[in-house]
């Protein structure tokens, strides 16, 4: 018997469950808040890391959920924006990528409220109001777990300007070089937009679009992280992650924002599934709430 489809959580702009406590004064916002030296090393170099945003039981109850919504059989499946159980055209390097997960569990519905990461990104973004664009979940397994190619994150996402985006890449695992740990190239956010390789395709490919002196400048550093930790980064900022041949997994999750006010650049489709925004008009309603607003909050 066919099972029927589970609410869409996007109709829910706000935390639904206990996995986190929404702050209510400035006060109690300020232990969420970066340092002035994390603020100036994402200036600088590209990226922040090793923020943590989560406690290990919030892992537990996300790696629980995670578990339910990798098979494609999950009743909510149809909610997810895209979702590809090996992105790898090669069945021995396997990654699992999805776009969605907010829409279908409580858990990964409410991380997008979590309020250690709505105020870094806040911060990282100038101290401006955050919106949210799309989560993505990226699984390696133990033993044959495939790569993520170099690349940069607003080259998939043209289609929303200005360029005001921030990336935070969690660790649902401990991340090391052994199962496949996300790499940055610094400094690679001031290379302008390059052309974008395949996504789970040559992990060299985007050599291909870089000048001599960039080349040159190519120097990846490994971004090793406690499960719960996190990393923020530039949408310029070239990155990407090796295969993962260690006997452990490598589960992580993605959160994508962008700064309110920003506008669609297409009059096509922006996310598989949702109803299109004409080019020009703000990006808001429902699949693009407001999380975040110093204005408001503090």
């Amino acid at each position: 018997m066919e099972q029927p489809l589970i609410e869409d959580l996007s109709v829910y702009h706000q935390l639904t469950g206990n996995l986190f406590k929404w702050p209510q004064t400035a006060a109690e916002w300020e232990p969420y808040r970066l340092s002035d030296e994390q603020v100036a090393h994402f200036n600088e170099y590209g990226y922040v890391s090793n923020i943590k945003l989560l406690e290990e039981w919030q892992v537990d109850q996300l790696n629980e959920e995670l578990a339910g919504i990798t098979d494609p059989a999950h009743p909510g499946n149809e909610l997810f924006y895209e979702f590809s159980s090996n992105e790898s055209s090669d069945a021995n390097t396997v990654l699992f990528h999805a776009l969605g997960a907010w829409r279908i569990t409580k858990g990964f519905h409410d991380i997008l409220w979590n309020p250690a990461f709505v105020m870094a990104a806040s911060q990282l973004l100038g101290n401006k109001a955050v919106r949210f664009w799309h989560d993505q979940l990226f699984c390696k397994p133990a033993r044959h777990g495939g790569v993520v190619a170099w690349h940069q994150d607003y080259s998939y996402w043209t289609r929303t300007t200005p360029l005001q985006h921030l990336t935070c890449w969690v660790g649902l695992d401990d991340a090391t070089t052994e199962n496949g740990c996300l790499y940055y190239v610094p400094y690679s956010q001031h290379w302008g937009l390059l052309d974008k390789p395949e996504l789970a395709g040559d992990m060299e490919g985007v050599l291909d679009y870089l000048t001599p002196e960039q080349k040159a400048a190519f120097k990846p550093v490994p971004i090793e992280l406690k499960e719960g930790y996190a990393a923020f980064h530039h949408p310029l900022m070239v990155h990407g992650s090796y295969a993962n041949r260690s006997e452990r997994s490598r589960r992580a999750f993605v959160l994508n924002v962008f700064a309110d006010g920003t506008l669609s650049n297409s009059d096509q489709e922006l996310l598989p599934k949702t109803p299109g925004i004409p080019k020009g008009e703000k990006m808001k309603g429902q699949f693009y709430p407001l999380l975040f607003d110093p204005a408001v909050q503090l």
